[in-house]
């Protein structure tokens, strides 16, 4: 019995397809969906860089404690958030209260780090919403979403905030 080995570029090839099959869905799903993006963690920059293309018409923002980019590549200055995300997230609540269409939490945080952003960033999310995370978290209020076609190493998971979530509208932040 012979055992077939993948080779590490498959496996980069296999994450990189799942990731930008991940996001394409999500860019699919908040189509209808008022509201900027919020991309939490730069990472390479390559994930903001497809953000910005497929998601032409609706502002991104980044918040990361630091953007290492060319200036040609990063973000616009009134785009980037710079800081500890567990910190410039409730800053933004007042600015963005229930307005955001879509989180990516770009980076491969631990479940408990995921799950304690969550409630600092659930406030900035509109019913319907769409957060795509690497790591699986069951999120109150919050729905898993499948998988999309064409990834094969889902490593991302896909939540949807509940549509009935839009109730408490008018009520403050935690």
């Amino acid at each position: 019995r012979r055992s077939y080995r993948v080779s590490a570029l498959d496996l980069l090839i296999r994450r990189l397809m799942s990731q930008r099959a991940s996001l394409e869905r999500a860019a699919s799903l908040i189509t209808q969906l008022p509201g900027p993006a919020l991309q939490i963690g730069w990472g390479d920059g390559i994930a903001y860089d497809h953000l910005h293309e497929i998601l032409r018409r609706r502002d991104l923002f980044v918040f990361d404690k630091a953007i290492a980019a060319p200036e040609t590549a990063a973000p616009q200055p009134e785009h980037r958030i710079i800081g500890d995300p567990s910190d410039t997230l409730p800053q933004a609540w007042e600015r963005w209260r229930r307005e955001a269409a879509f989180a990516y939490l770009n980076f491969p945080a631990p479940a408990r780090a995921a799950a304690a952003l969550a409630p600092l960033l659930a406030p900035l999310l509109r019913p319907g919403a769409i957060v795509i995370l690497e790591s699986e978290v069951e999120l109150p209020g919050w729905e898993a979403v499948a998988a999309p076609d064409g990834a094969r190493d889902a490593r991302e998971r896909h939540r949807q905030r509940d549509i009935g979530a839009g109730r408490a509208r008018n009520s403050r932040p935690p």
